[in-house]
């Protein structure tokens, strides 16, 4: 299984998710006052916003919260101006990470994360050292027993997507951003639970750990996505799940 499905997959089943709930919110909230302020208060006419208001959704975000955020992105309500930063470095044995924040104090943000690198074996990169690894995709994973091949794969077809992968204890299907909300929107009229369902950073390859860097690495990603700046974490690794639902 790919890095990224399989460490939301783990983290789904630890609870960590529910656990960090309003942690969730806050991200989602920075994300559309920052889409609304870049691109306007309007979803129908501003994907980044779209999309962010259905990752909200998705949540069970009440609608209030919604509507409050796009009023504080586009200046109708007060509220804080968050600077965009992307970070590229690496993990142990090597592995690509990419961090994104949002932040209202810069110096904060660099130093704690590049803190964070060094202390659990990693280090920050070059701009542009990592990303050329990395494209954005829709993902969305489904366990094995909530749907067939047949089922996703007519779904995959018929809306657009790219490809369906067979990930051991789930299915995942591979989309462009542009087809994203369209394969996402069948899965859900199908009535299909979802493990993960988000417009990400795919990795072109992966790097394998094992033992001490695996575990490691799996501490270094928790630390940065504890950062209450942190938005996205995206990394090319790769450990077995045995060893991930241990780390």
């Amino acid at each position: 299984m790919s890095g990224h499905s399989k460490w939301a997959t783990i983290k789904h089943k630890k609870g960590a998710l529910d656990a960090k709930r309003g942690k969730i919110f806050t991200r989602l909230i920075k994300e559309i006052s920052v889409a609304a302020r870049a691109g306007g208060g309007d979803p129908d006419g501003n994907p980044r916003l779209r999309t962010a208001v259905l990752a909200a959704k998705a949540e069970n975000m009440p609608a209030d919260n919604i509507k409050r955020a796009i009023q504080r992105g586009t200046g109708e309500l007060e509220g804080a101006t968050y600077e965009e930063i992307s970070f590229e470095g690496y993990g142990p044995g090597g592995v690509a990470v990419i961090v994104d924040v949002l932040t209202d104090n810069r110096n904060r943000a660099v130093s704690e994360v590049r803190h964070t690198f060094a202390k659990n074996g990693g280090n920050l990169g070059e701009s542009g050292s990592v990303r050329f690894m990395f494209s954005k995709k829709g993902v969305i994973a489904v366990e094995k027993d909530a749907a067939t091949e047949e089922q996703l794969m007519n779904i995959v077809l018929e809306h657009g997507g790219e490809d369906l992968n067979d990930e051991g204890e789930s299915w995942e299907i591979l989309t462009d951003p542009a087809s994203y909300e369209a394969v996402s929107g069948a899965v859900k009229a199908a009535g299909i639970p979802t493990v993960m369902s988000e417009v990400t950073m795919v990795a072109s390859t992966y790097t394998k750990l094992e033992g001490a860097p695996a575990n490691q690495m799996v501490r270094l990603l928790e630390a940065l996505e504890d950062n209450d700046d942190t938005q996205n974490v995206y990394s090319n690794f790769d450990m077995d799940s045995a060893q991930m639902e241990e780390a």
